[in-house]
């Protein structure tokens, strides 16, 4: 295993500055990891919601980009584990910028195994998601439901994990595929249904508006999903 100076078993995060990425990287502080996590570069050095995230002397915040590949073989080097969340994630904006998504999302997730492979990382967790099914045929959804691209986004999704899977059987690339379902909890986007909800009940709104009432779903709480990744 790859470790740091005093022991610990040295992971990287891609995506570390993201909703679930943040939590991710402040439970494997707290587990007793050495977290590399990556936040993408910007011109003002904000680190998203890792800026929530406790100081510790095993947490290395670097900036970069995943479409870069040079720079995801560098960070890549001296770690036991890659959890790769990096990703442009938001449906609308999809539909309106796809080539930006196909970089991030396919391209991106292809440099990271790449990097992965060269380096030698004993593990890399490829994180999918549920858009990836489209409208649900049947359910409950289980691995084998037909993958409906429904949105640009959602392709890009099924592209990446067509290539993490290509690289464990061309290669034997030690690859997991994690495919979390309607996470949530602090620092998620108020776009999304419950702070929706939330925010609506704290405005002292009577009588809540959220649209189509039909769907139903099933919730896990992002420190859950972020206790299934590790």
């Amino acid at each position: 295993m790859n470790r740091n100076d005093n022991g610990h078993t040295r992971v990287l995060v891609t995506g570390a500055d993201g909703f679930i990425g943040s939590h991710l990287t402040q439970l494997l502080l707290d587990e007793g990891y050495s977290v590399r996590a990556l936040s993408l570069y910007n011109s003002f050095g904000v680190n998203g919601w890792l800026e929530d995230v406790a100081a510790s002397e095993r947490l290395e915040i670097v900036s970069g980009d995943v479409r870069d590949p040079a720079f995801c073989r560098m960070i890549s080097r001296d770690v036991d584990t890659i959890f790769h969340l990096a990703a442009l994630i938001a449906i609308p904006y999809s539909y309106v910028a796809p080539d930006s998504y196909v970089d991030t999302n396919i391209r991106g997730t292809l440099n990271m195994l790449q990097a992965a492979r060269d380096c030698g990382v004993r593990r890399i967790i490829v994180t999918s998601t549920s858009e990836v099914y489209g409208t649900a045929i049947e359910v409950p959804i289980t691995e084998h439901h037909p993958r409906q691209p429904q949105s640009p986004y959602s392709a890009t999704k099924i592209g990446a994990d067509a290539l993490a899977l290509s690289f464990y059987n061309a290669f034997s690339t030690p690859v997991v595929i994690a495919r979390p379902f309607n996470t949530y909890g602090p620092r998620q986007s108020a776009r999304a249904i419950i702070p929706t909800i939330i925010t609506q009940i704290a405005s002292g709104m009577r009588e809540i508006k959220v649209g189509d009432l039909t769907p139903t779903r099933d919730f896990n709480f992002v420190k859950d999903t972020a206790a299934g990744f590790i």
